[in-house]
């Protein structure tokens, strides 16, 4: 069993004092942590291993890299408003043999002057690229000093003007096919701080003020970076924290692992998931392939995504092996005003020997499917195909089954499928339908009338899904996201949905601690 990664400490904005020098990192993450969140809050959404064809394809556009952006940015800046920072203490040297000792108390910010941050798609490192130019913040608070048997307090106002920052983040996969981040170059300067003292004796500290900034604004420059780089460990943890399979039901699990790394260019993020179902006991690898396909590009929406026939013929598979695609049907289940009930004595206009072989007998039938249903996604349609059976059986006064006939069922149906009113709507059609005797213990007999049974039985279950499909099913909401603007396309080979998104992003949706 793999061991989570230990949990590295992290921060969006804090003001430490440092352990040797006793001076404040009032700055030093707040402007980093809005740069790096903003333009990973989206990637978090999707990241969740073998094939090198992905089945699931998602495309981060350049269009949603600058939303996510934008709302990292605006969530950072309402984060502000409600961060407290911690007493800061430290001494000033005014001699050989004597200092001032000093308290910083009661800190809290006034105003974050905090630009919205440049953002882009790195091919270079197969990454992005942020910076940030000029985030500036006002500190307030209350300043407590004692030399020796002196003690004083007063008030205190600090500026910390012109932090610039870049930051490069490489993206990859690691061998379990979660989404990695890592710091791949780190850039930052201080412009310029500013402090004064009110209040006391506070003209005693003026001719120290300069001292204070230079060692102030080094201190602050030199925490950045490494503050930059303990976040991109923090959202690495996370992401390897995070499951890369689900179970969907007790039959089936779902695997969203990366099967390549992710690609870049100078437009776009594509993260390629292995999209497969599979079943939690035999672990069986479907009898078929993923198989290439390509994303068109849409950089008219922030999102896109694709899904080949592979996903729902993988889950079709698992289903068809865990004898899901069966069920056994008695005379109970039939409705009393339908054509066909199963006693051998009225099955005499459909198999005109029964009643004379076996009179006055109940019958089951076991309906299965022969083989795995497959989708094939063509041009503005997806079409099932179904191979069925139905074997009929004699219900003895003893309780025991004697079978009768096996009948050969083949189905195709053809769908179609939109978006509209935020809902994913559709309606399914009979595109072929045979029934044939594929084995009789009574011997031949015409299948035509069972067939047109059949049909009418698939006719009556379409027009009970047709209107579901009418009313249409709500596009599913992701934990932190909801689609807007969604398009749906049938492609060949694979489906694919274009959409912007609405990004919430809460308290609830990073740890304020990390």
């Amino acid at each position: 069993m793999n061991q989570k990664p230990e949990k590295p400490r992290g921060h969006l904005f804090t003001c430490r004092t440092d352990a040797k020098n006793h001076f404040p990192s009032c700055s030093d993450s707040g402007g980093p942590s809005n740069m790096f969140l903003s333009v990973t809050a989206v990637l978090m959404l999707f990241s969740c291993a073998h094939g090198e064809n992905p089945a699931i394809q998602v495309i981060l556009t350049n269009k949603g890299l600058q939303y996510g952006k934008h709302a990292g940015t605006d969530w950072i800046q309402k984060m502000l408003e409600h961060v407290t920072l911690p007493d800061i203490s430290g001494k000033v040297n005014v001699g050989f043999w004597c200092s001032i000792h000093y308290t910083l108390t009661n800190t809290s910010i006034e105003k974050c002057d905090l630009p919205e941050p440049s953002a882009d798609f790195y091919p270079d490192a197969t990454g992005l690229k942020t910076s940030m130019s000029g985030l500036s913040v006002a500190l307030s608070g209350q300043w407590m000093t004692h030399f020796g048997i002196i003690h004083d307090k007063g008030s205190f106002d600090m500026a910390i003007l012109g932090v610039d920052v870049t930051s490069v983040v490489e993206l990859g996969k690691d061998a379990d096919g979660h989404l990695s981040v890592s710091s791949a170059n780190c850039v930052a300067q201080v412009g310029d701080v500013d402090v004064r003292f009110h209040g006391g004796a506070s003209w005693i500290f003026k001719r120290f003020v300069k001292h204070f900034k230079k060692r102030i604004s080094k201190e602050i420059e030199n925490r950045i970076c490494p503050n930059v780089e303990e976040l991109i460990a923090s959202v690495e943890y996370h992401l390897q924290a995070m499951n890369v399979s689900f179970e969907v039901d007790p039959a089936m699990a779902m695997n969203l692992s990366l099967s390549t790394s992710p690609t870049i260019d100078v437009s776009s993020l594509n993260l390629g998931l292995k999209g497969e179902f599979f079943s939690e006991k035999t672990r069986a690898d479907p009898p078929f392939e993923a198989q290439p396909f390509t994303m068109p590009e849409q950089q008219a929406f922030m999102l896109s995504v694709g899904l080949s026939e592979f996903t729902l013929n993988s889950a079709s598979y698992v289903y068809y092996s865990y004898g899901v695609f069966q069920r056994f049907i008695d005379d109970s289940m039939i409705p009393p005003g339908f054509p066909l009930h199963l006693n051998t004595s009225l099955m005499g206009p459909y198999v005109p020997q029964l009643p004379k072989m076996f009179p006055g007998l109940l019958m089951d039938l076991h309906v299965y499917a022969r083989d795995t249903p497959m989708f094939s996604f063509q041009p503005g349609a997806v079409k099932l195909g179904i191979q069925g059976a139905v074997k009929a059986f004699a219900i003895q006064p003893n309780g025991t089954q004697t079978p009768l006939f096996q009948l050969n069922i083949d189905l195709t149906l053809s769908s179609k499928v939109w978006i509209a009113d935020g809902k994913v709507k559709g309606s399914v059609s009979t595109d072929n339908f045979t029934l044939t005797l594929a084995g009789s213990e009574v011997g031949s007999f015409g299948t035509d009338a069972l067939e047109n049974i059949a049909r009418k039985v698939v006719e009556m279950g379409l027009e009970i899904l047709n209107k579901r499909l009418g009313r249409g099913l709500v596009l599913p909401r992701l934990k932190r996201a909801q689609l807007v603007n969604s398009v749906l396309k049938v492609q060949e080979g694979f489906i694919a949905l274009f959409s912007d998104a609405d990004v919430f992003l809460t308290d609830r949706g990073f740890n304020q601690q990390n």
